[in-house]
């Protein structure tokens, strides 16, 4: 990382810097939520939008499918807002995106049911999910860098790692919600009604979260560059691909990482645990909130810790860390409730490092062009890895039992390869050193 001028103090972060954090996090807390309900009611939602006398295999898939199709449109969503991003500004890209999530989410709160309109019903879903899709796609990226620009150039991993507790904490909130809806409504009512409440919830909280952002501000960065016209010249992801493609591939590797470790160890172990280790579905459910608590904390403390030691140490020491610790849970989980409890605490701790993912992809571009950059190799890694993992994994589990846990030690050791690489090229992927001079000399004032 650059150094400060001798003598020249970093700017330590004010109650303006945190109030920025926040309001970025909350808004990230609730836009996951309203991307990753859709799956907790996916048995419901085939019921009410399929013909009735589908298949049920055949009504399961194709409301999978429909899941998936937000995941297939990300890059392209987070391609197209991102070059707005950077062209006219992140403040605006970044309040669009949660708009755009906000009123498809509730555009599925109000849907008519196949009953009512027939076929038209699934093509309105795929529509959403579609509209949420684009806007998630343009929503993680832009708001790390949005976080990133807005505090000192030493604190923007504890910023990123920050904003990606504030994603966390959308997942346990969609599970915690279902979980009350499944809890409180019985099967009939859910059917009749009830299943709508989550998705008219996250709208309503998702406008109210667009309100709110009303008071961010644009980030310094961007506001210098577009007053000394320092703004890409042409089409932001046309310089990207031509002049930072060492950028594009550590960051498409490490998103290979964080994608391979939320999905494996928080989206599919309550999976796991039931199929694998004998386990309820309560107790599996219960664990798996009890680990994305552990989870949430620790994403902040790996970025606060990559600020102080740098990336290249953090990734080689936290690879053998994360290897190690999923390695011992999904050995010992089954040994009994109270050993899988403490196990998955130890294991979300170690799955906090990625927190620090983004403090690498958000200086692997010039500013000029970060948003473009880090919104493509984001985007398009996670469509290829975050949906090939769930498959990948579970055909290996028909040879091997335990193809999960070396799943997860592959992802270990490149994780740990990344760090020895990030540290022979000195903490940095991409040199720019006007844009780092320009960060830090901001970071000061």
């Amino acid at each position: 990382m650059s150094s400060t001028s001798p003598g020249a103090a970093p700017r330590r972060l004010t109650a303006q810097d945190f109030r920025t954090l926040g309001l970025a996090a909350l808004g990230g807390a609730l836009e996951f939520y309203d991307f990753i309900i859709f799956v907790f009611f996916a048995t419901v939602i085939g019921k009410l939008f399929f013909p009735a006398d589908m298949p049920e295999w055949l009504r399961l898939i194709q409301t999978f499918g429909i899941f998936a199709a937000g995941y297939l449109v990300r890059p392209l969503g987070g391609i197209v807002l991102a070059h707005f991003g950077d062209m006219f500004g992140r403040k605006k890209v970044f309040a669009f995106s949660i708009l755009l999530m906000s009123l498809s989410t509730l555009g599925m709160a109000i849907m008519p049911t196949y009953e009512t309109i027939g076929v038209l019903a699934p093509i309105l879903l795929v529509a959403m999910r579609i509209l949420q899709g684009a806007a998630i796609g343009g929503e993680v990226p832009g708001a790390w860098t949005f976080v990133a620009e807005h505090v000192p150039l030493r604190r923007v991993g504890f910023a990123c790692g920050f904003l990606t507790s504030g994603l966390s904490l959308g997942i346990l909130l969609g599970s915690s919600i279902a979980t009350v809806i499944n809890t409180v409504f019985l099967p009939e009512t859910i059917e009749a009604g009830a299943w709508r409440i989550p998705f008219f919830l996250g709208g309503v909280f998702g406008l109210l979260s667009v309100w709110m952002r009303r008071w961010l501000q644009e980030t310094p960065i961007f506001n210098e560059m577009k007053a000394s016209r320092a703004l890409a010249p042409e089409l932001p992801l046309k310089t990207v691909l031509r002049d930072h493609g060492r950028g594009v591939i550590i960051s498409m590797l490490l998103t290979w990482v964080l994608s391979a470790a939320i999905v494996v160890t928080t989206l599919m172990t309550a999976t796991l645990l039931q199929k694998l280790y004998g386990y309820t579905a309560q107790q599996s459910l219960a664990a798996t909130s009890f680990g994305t608590l552990f989870l949430i904390f620790s994403t902040s403390a790996a970025g606060a810790i990559i600020d102080r030691i740098g990336s290249g140490r953090f990734f080689t020491v936290g690879g053998v860390l994360f290897g190690a610790a999923t390695f011992a849970f999904y050995s010992y989980a089954g040994t009994s409730i109270t050993v899988m409890f403490a196990l998955y605490a130890v294991m979300g701790l170690a799955v906090g490092m990625v927190g620090a993912v983004p403090y690498v992809m958000v200086r692997a571009f010039p500013a000029r062009v970060r948003f473009s950059g880090l919104s493509f190799s984001y985007n398009v890694a996670y469509a290829i890895f975050g949906g090939l993992t769930p498959i990948a994994v579970t055909s290996m589990l028909a040879v091997n039992p335990m193809a999960h846990a070396y799943y997860l030690l592959f992802i270990a050791v490149l994780t740990v390869a990344l760090g020895i690489y990030l540290s022979l090229r000195g903490e940095t992927v991409e040199a720019d050193a006007g844009i780092e001079e320009l960060t830090e000399r901001l970071a000061r004032n």
